[in-house]
């Protein structure tokens, strides 16, 4: 059952929120104004009640952007999914359409399992020949400063591109589960973080072309540590970019890093260049 929708139009040429609900466990907040006045962009803000979800929860949230307009989703805090009760797990579904011309920005904090929970969330995005998007989709391996180290039952998430209609560009699902011969903390190592990064469309060509520069810039560093400095452990960031799409319209970079700061200043510094548009940096 849907637990909230926006619809954003353009009303006397701006950006504007014209239709929107929300109920529990979800909560929508629509800030006056963020950044210059003269930014065309509609800021969104994500809540939970009680700040996390619980065991059985489900949130399917839906968002119309029209064509032209500027969008921009985020949340206060990090997603916290607490224990689970038995089998049962907490799902989020997103489903976004966004039109000709129109930026769509979803740039929440990081998903944070707690020990034994469950967490399922789908977001599917469709878009049109002009449309552009950014999507960070990041989780963490739980309360490691209580000593939760991927100490969860189950994270999936999956992300869907389709162009005008049903033409897949991007089909993507990341699932870590406790139920195989290796645990997840055998499998991850040192690493705490993972995450990825969407930039799509032509409005964000020069953010794409000045990303895939700095990450082919920064592995580069790494691998030309001398071997004298070299450890036997695994570099504490890494990051790789990938092109994808009719005509490499998207890039897509993939992130582990041993701290949540280093991908907090990642993203901030990487989408620093889209201030312009959105009026605030991401992450700042």
């Amino acid at each position: 059952m849907e637990t909230g929708k926006v619809v954003v139009e353009k009303v006397r040429g701006k950006s504007t929120v014209t239709r929107s609900f929300s109920k529990y466990p979800l909560k929508l907040i629509f800030p006056r104004k963020v950044g210059p006045s003269e930014t065309d962009a509609v800021w969104i803000y994500t809540l939970t009640y009680g700040g996390g979800i619980v065991s059985g929860d489900s949130i399917s949230v839906e968002f119309t952007i029209g064509d032209g307009c500027t969008a921009v989703l985020t949340t206060q805090s990090s997603t916290k999914v607490y224990k689970s009760l038995g089998s049962k797990s907490s799902d989020q579904v997103l489903e976004a359409r966004i039109g000709s011309g129109a930026l769509f920005v979803v740039i929440p904090d990081p998903v944070t399992c707690f020990s034994t929970a469950r967490y399922s969330q789908k977001q599917v995005f469709r878009v049109v020949s002009d449309s552009s998007l950014v999507i960070v989709d990041w989780f963490t391996s739980g309360r490691h400063a209580s000593g939760e180290k991927w100490d969860f039952e189950l994270y999936r998430s999956t992300n869907h591109i389709f162009v005008e209609g049903n033409q897949p560009v991007f089909l993507d699902t990341v699932v870590l589960e406790q139920d195989s011969p290796v645990s997840i903390a055998e499998r991850m190592h040192d690493y705490q973080v993972i995450a990825m990064v969407i930039i799509y469309g032509p409005k964000l060509k020069h953010v794409q072309d000045q990303v895939q520069e700095n990450v082919k810039r920064l592995m580069s560093q790494q691998l030309h540590i001398p071997s004298s400095a070299k450890t036997n452990s695994d570099p504490a960031f890494i990051a790789s970019c990938s092109v994808f799409g009719p005509k490499g319209m998207g890039v897509v970079i993939r992130i582990a890093s041993t701290t949540t700061e280093s991908v907090y200043k990642f993203l901030h510094h990487q989408l620093a260049g889209m201030q312009p548009l959105l009026g605030v940096s991401p992450y700042s």
